[in-house]
């Protein structure tokens, strides 16, 4: 992979989950972006924040999503919270990571039909 990420393309040289996976795993997490993202908010170039729909069912696919994804990215930290009647997800990494983050919010952002 090249370092100009595409929001159609935006799986780092560094992420481990076999090839043949990442099709399976980037098309898991357009059906959460379609489906259950609400808002997409990249709040720094190394951060971005999802509001997701707050149904334990969305909120335990997030969630174990997350927790996959670390296992082949394991430079991105998800952040999950649940408080109030919202849910947010948090995705961060360092600097160097940052043009990951920004084409994953344009992926999102594309999918879910989120304003920028």
């Amino acid at each position: 992979m090249t370092n100009n990420l595409m929001a159609d393309d935006w799986v780092p040289s560094a992420c481990t989950l076999p090839t043949v996976e990442q099709p399976l795993r980037r098309a898991e997490f357009d059906d959460l972006f379609a489906n259950d993202v609400l808002a997409v908010d990249q709040t720094a170039p190394e951060a971005v924040r999802f509001e997701l729909r707050a149904e334990p069912e969305v909120v335990a696919r997030a969630a174990d999503l997350a927790a996959r994804e670390t296992g082949c990215c394991s430079f991105f930290t998800f952040d999950l919270t649940i408080t109030d009647g919202r849910a947010t997800l948090v995705v961060s990494a360092a600097p160097e990571h940052a043009p990951v983050l920004g084409a994953l919010a344009a992926r999102a952002h594309a999918k879910a039909g989120a304003p920028r």
